[in-house]
């Protein structure tokens, strides 16, 4: 096997002739935004909005955090519409499917790159990018937890998102 020496994207820019501007968003300030909620029992296909980002962020991390919710409970986390514009869907899944609640408490479990939607190879991209629009929409999104198995206990939840503008 070769020996390969290979450049991320960053760095590719910053070697370039003429030098590419390297997106602010892959070497700024990061920026966090917390939500939590009180989520009740038997409440399937329920959508919790935890909180807003900007279409032009990178998202760096997604933390999510619950007590002990019984003995069933599974949810999405994904991606909509704001109130404003029109509370639609855009991706239900986008970063997490399925997620267990129901174990045990959650503490700082990270569901990023959970459903493979939200891959790897999307870490450098922009929000917009990432959900495949050509186009920045230059709006806010709402990052959204959909129950799609009823939690058994009422408890608290919340959701930290870290992210780059």
């Amino acid at each position: 096997m070769a020996t390969e020496n290979l450049f991320s994207g960053v760095l590719t820019n910053r070697d370039a002739t003429p030098r590419v501007k390297i997106n602010s968003s892959l070497s700024g300030m990061m920026q966090a935004v917390v939500g939590t909620l009180e989520c009740g029992t038997g409440d399937l296909g329920s959508t919790y909005r935890m909180v807003q980002v900007p279409s032009n962020c990178r998202i760096d991390q997604i933390l999510l955090y619950s007590d002990d919710l019984g003995t069933t409970g599974l949810a999405d986390i994904g991606v909509y519409q704001t109130t404003e514009n029109g509370s639609a869907v855009v991706d239900a899944d986008f970063f997490a499917s399925a997620v267990d609640m129901k174990a045990a408490a959650l503490n700082g479990t990270d569901v990023t790159h959970e459903s493979t939607v939200y891959g790897l190879e999307d870490a450098e991209k922009p929000l917009w990018q990432a959900l495949g629009l050509t186009a920045d929409s230059n709006r806010m999104y709402d990052i959204v937890l959909t129950t799609t198995e009823a939690f058994q206990a009422a408890g608290t939840i919340t959701l930290k998102v870290r992210y780059a503008v």
